[in-house]
């Protein structure tokens, strides 16, 4: 007695206009389609949304289901399959959802059918295979929608705590029946939750015959072929389903790598922006030997990089300088590893010539009664019940092959606790995560961690401004006789505050108008990028006119913020605090800056030597002066910081971290480099191998007492630190 709608699906999730499709229609005698659910007249046709996905169906035939209308009903139910090829939506009155039956896809038991498989189906990052609940990401985040894109875990997440798994698909991402979908009784997500190693087996067992072979000869070997190339470059023990935002810098570089090798073209040429970055020495030499596979496939390979291996295996090297920014530029040295040692002019011919000898300060020693940061019972990611010790007062390196679970026990664990203990408040303090014990926090008062984040988003930041020395600047034009005469105090020298429009100018500000004191204009521009040109009105120097005709020793504000920071450090060579954070910046190879370069410009490793200067700028150096209070000790965690630089610079760098342990600080350090592990007064070498493989603490000693132990008993890092220490190590 209830009537029925039945539907042929003639567009599934597609994009386009379907012009054509209702003239189809028209033409078979029908006035209607339902588009997106909505009853829609072919004459006149509507304009559709071209790139959004519809579901077009045809209302092939309304009947009410009973005895006299069985003829009826067939014939339309016929009609419906045909025009549906095999499917039919049937809506009943009154309804908005439609019931998806099939001549091929349906449940003899309960009649649940399906769509015809698509391989978006399983793919959890199609709306047609993700998870429902979790959109795609496999996480419980909280107001996330189909919209987001995924990042919102990191901003979501408390501190060192990770975000539940999703209780839905428990983590597979994908939808019920993406998970129900078997092959040798595996889901997709069985599969991809194994190794790298483990799934090649899998797939490297498999016995197929007849129409399965038919169908699976050409993937099978693609599939073998590229978990082949992820085992050549040491990334066996990776997991297939891994979050990226959870992979090292090496991994991901890697990754990458496989990917251009498993296409195996010839004649391409390959550009690498410092492929080593996040690799231990013996992972190193996995990526060279890679690289040359790919040169020796006719491919060309231009690769910019400060790593000491690769230069000496290359094929051509070309060295820019003699030094950076506005005093480099030019080509100092080309051809061999001979020329390059050969030439006068070359800096790093140099350092390949006189390698740096180590240590550089005596190494502060690690006794049993030494007091240390204990951290146990760790298990957190891919640690196994590990103790380890992180002397106070020391500089400590942690080392250990590419995914072996030093960035989660140096930052994930350490850090994020130690800044929770630590953190001011009344009240109990936080549990501790991923570990039983954390101990010797006492001797500590504060915790940092400096990363390669950058120092500033917008082009009004600049390291003036971060550091905090521009105050100290503006303070001195405000002292002029012009300025006074005039009016203008601290704050007319400000690009940050003031100056929008007439009112701002009135209430003194000194800014320009127009731009706002970020020198440039956004321009943007419909279908492209949005373009950034210098403003029209103060042609880039930030301030009006006005202010700018107060000068102090003949420079204008925006003179000074143009000045290369080795020049401004010889400009205030009178102003005694000025003159020591300036000369701390080129102490750390950043002379070459300008004081208002705009932070988005600025490398990772440049905003990471600036915040280094913004601390040792509070470190007291006048060791006979008296203590008014006593200093704090900090803790500081950094995460790769020869990221970007030259050899040159990593010596400065070394420097650096030793004034801040001699002020009385601790370091932790997580580094590749050699030279790094060199200068370390203890080092906690994690490994021995990666993923599953890892986690363990194989040694926890002084560098030298590292390398010297007998070559059975040798970690990689052991061996890569005996080699290298040979002919570079001073006398005791």
């Amino acid at each position: 007695g209830r009537k029925l709608t039945l539907l042929a699906p003639l567009v599934t999730a597609r994009k386009g206009l379907y012009t054509d499709l209702a003239k189809w229609a028209a033409n078979k005698g029908y006035a209607q389609l339902r588009v997106d659910g909505e009853l829609t007249p072919v004459k006149p046709w509507p304009r559709l949304d071209r790139f959004k996905e519809h579901d077009v169906e045809l209302p092939v035939a309304t009947r009410e289901i009973g005895p006299k209308s069985e003829d009826a009903l067939r014939k339309a139910l016929g009609t419906a399959l045909e025009f549906g090829k095999g499917v039919v939506h049937a809506l009943p009155a009154g309804a908005r959802e439609t019931t998806v039956l099939s001549t091929k896809r349906a449940c003899s038991s309960c009649g649940t059918s399906f769509a015809e498989l698509d391989p978006r189906l399983l793919s959890f990052n199609s709306k047609h295979g993700w998870c429902e609940s979790c959109f795609g990401t496999g996480l419980e985040i909280p107001e996330l929608d189909e919209e987001s894109t995924g990042e919102e875990a990191s901003l979501a997440a408390e501190p060192g705590e990770q975000l539940p798994v999703c209780e839905a698909c428990h983590g597979e991402r994908l939808n019920p029946v993406a998970r129900h979908l078997r092959f040798r009784d595996r889901s997709i997500g069985q599969l991809t939750c194994e190794s790298v190693t483990r799934a090649a087996g899998f797939l490297g067992k498999l016995k197929l015959s007849g129409r399965e072979a038919a169908i699976g000869r050409d993937l099978l070997a693609e599939l073998t072929a590229r978990l082949g190339f992820l085992e050549r470059v040491g990334l066996g023990y990776l997991q297939l389903d891994r979050a990226a935002p959870t992979l090292s810098g090496g991994e991901a570089q890697r990754i990458r790598l496989a990917a251009q090798l498993g296409s195996n073209l010839n004649g391409v040429g390959n550009v690498l922006d410092e492929p080593t970055i996040g690799l231990h020495p013996r992972d190193n030499r996995i990526l060279l030997d890679a690289l040359a596979e790919l040169a020796a496939h006719r491919n060309t390979l231009v690769v910019v990089e400060h790593d000491e291996d690769t230069i000496r295996r290359a094929d051509h090297v070309i060295d820019l300088g003699p030094g950076a920014g506005v005093r480099g530029g030019n080509v100092v040295a080309a051809g061999r590893i001979a020329d390059l040692v050969a030439s006068e002019r070359s800096l790093t011919g140099r350092f390949l010539r006189e390698p740096l000898k180590h240590p550089a300060t005596p190494r502060r020693p690690v006794s049993a009664r030494t007091e240390s940061i204990r951290v146990g019972g760790a298990t957190l990611h891919n640690l196994r019940d590990v103790e380890a010790r992180f002397p106070l007062g020391r500089l400590t390196v942690v080392t250990g092959v590419s995914g072996s679970g030093k960035s989660t026990l140096a930052r994930d664990l350490l850090y994020d606790n130690a800044r929770a203990q630590l953190a001011e408040g009344r009240g109990p303090k936080p549990a501790l995560v991923g570990c039983e014990s954390l101990e010797g926090l006492d001797g500590v008062d504060r915790v940092l961690e400096v990363d390669q984040t950058p120092i500033g988003k917008t082009p009004r930041s600049c390291p003036a401004t971060y550091i905090g020395f521009w105050d100290a600047i503006r303070r001195l034009f405000a002292e002029t006789l012009e300025a006074k005469a005039r009016g203008y105090g601290p704050g007319r020298f400000s690009f940050n505050t003031g100056g929008t429009g007439a009112a701002g100018q009135k209430a003194g500000g000194g800014r320009c108008p127009d731009c706002e004191g970020q020198g440039v204009r956004t321009i943007e521009m419909s279908f492209l990028p949005d373009v950034k040109l210098l403003c029209d009105s103060c042609g880039g120097k930030r301030f009006n006119t006005e202010t700018l005709q107060v000068t102090w020793r003949d420079r204008s504000i925006a003179d000074v913020l143009a000045m290369s920071i080795e020049d401004a450090a010889e400009f205030f060579r009178a102003q005694a605090t000025l003159h020591h954070v300036l000369s701390l910046l080129v102490d750390v190879g950043l002379g070459y800056l300008t004081l208002g370069q705009q932070s988005p410009t600025l490398s990772g490793g440049e905003a990471q030597r600036i915040k280094l200067v913004t601390e040792l700028a509070k470190v007291r150096t006048d060791l006979r002066a008296p203590l008014r209070q006593k200093p704090k000790h900090t803790l500081y965690v950094l995460d790769e910081p020869t990221v970007g630089l030259h050899m040159a610079d990593v010596e400065k760098l070394i420097q650096v971290m030793h004034r801040l342990v001699d002020a009385g600080n601790t370091l932790v350090v997580i580094e590749h480099n050699l030279d790094i592990w060199a200068e370390a007064d203890w080092i906690i070498d994690l490994g021995p191998e990666a993923g599953d493989g890892g986690g363990r603490v194989v040694a926890q000693s002084a560098p030298q007492d590292l390398a010297r132990r007998p070559a059975a008993k040798r970690t990689h890092t052991g061996e890569a630190l005996a080699g290298f220490l040979v002919g570079r190590l001073l006398p005791s």
